[in-house]
């Protein structure tokens, strides 16, 4: 389970942003936070397979689970160490430009949970425009969906186009993007911290998989 170390580690591993420091709490970022990370996978692995089979559920450090450091090369703010951890559960990256995925986040300040793209393909947002605008079966099984799940809200840059004007607002609010998913925030603590986190996320993930049928048949459609 996670704890308070586990806050407590992120916030001043990247405090100190010092390799000195994170050698020396090594022990600390193995116990606190990839243990209860590597537990978590392991929990979701059977619910998240039966919302797709072909979804990777790894619980390995640059597999499911995120690395704690950054590449330097696109650090522009001169932090090595990151103040949050994630796992991601995507399908294998090789096989596709852009990939929707359920992912789970922790950081000091909150933990965030949700579905969607961290950077989705031109191709793949026209496809989902227009399964919008087809009115399709999976968009409609998504729409219900999110309509059910008042937790998460929609992410991702808007368009400034009025060319969706005439559409619902719950359509538009999804047409009008250049990037999307869903996503939650959280600072419920006892929850975090609770035996009960899986099986939270294993339902929150499981009433939003009809959005990321609707995702994965945008990004398959040729």
């Amino acid at each position: 389970m996670f704890t308070q170390r586990t806050l407590d580690f992120l916030y001043f591993n990247h405090k100190e942003n010092s390799p000195e420091w994170y050698k020396a709490h090594k022990q600390d970022y193995e116990e606190f936070l990839v243990k209860p990370f590597k537990e978590l996978v392991i929990a979701l692995t059977p619910s998240l397979k039966a919302i797709d089979s072909q979804l990777i559920c790894e619980p390995k450090v640059d597999r499911s689970i995120s690395r704690i450091y950054r590449d330097m090369r696109y650090a522009t703010d001169g932090y090595r160490y990151r103040d949050h951890c994630w796992a991601i559960f995507a399908r294998d990256k090789k096989m596709y430009e852009g990939l929707p995925g359920f992912y789970f986040e922790v950081s000091p300040y909150k933990f965030s949970f949700g579905c969607g793209y961290y950077q989705a393909s031109p191709s793949a947002m026209k496809n989902f425009r227009r399964l919008i605008m087809q009115n399709s079966t999976e968009y409609i099984a998504a729409r219900d969906a999110l309509a059910k799940t008042p937790v998460f809200e929609v992410y991702g840059d808007t368009i400034a186009t009025s060319k969706y004007d005439s559409y619902p607002p719950e359509a538009k609010n999804l047409l009008c993007r250049s990037n999307i998913g869903v996503s939650a925030d959280s600072t419920d603590y006892d929850l975090l911290m609770s035996p009960a986190l899986p099986q939270y996320l294993a339902e929150q993930f499981a009433s939003i998989a009809p959005f990321y049928n609707l995702l994965l048949a945008a990004e398959l459609t040729k």
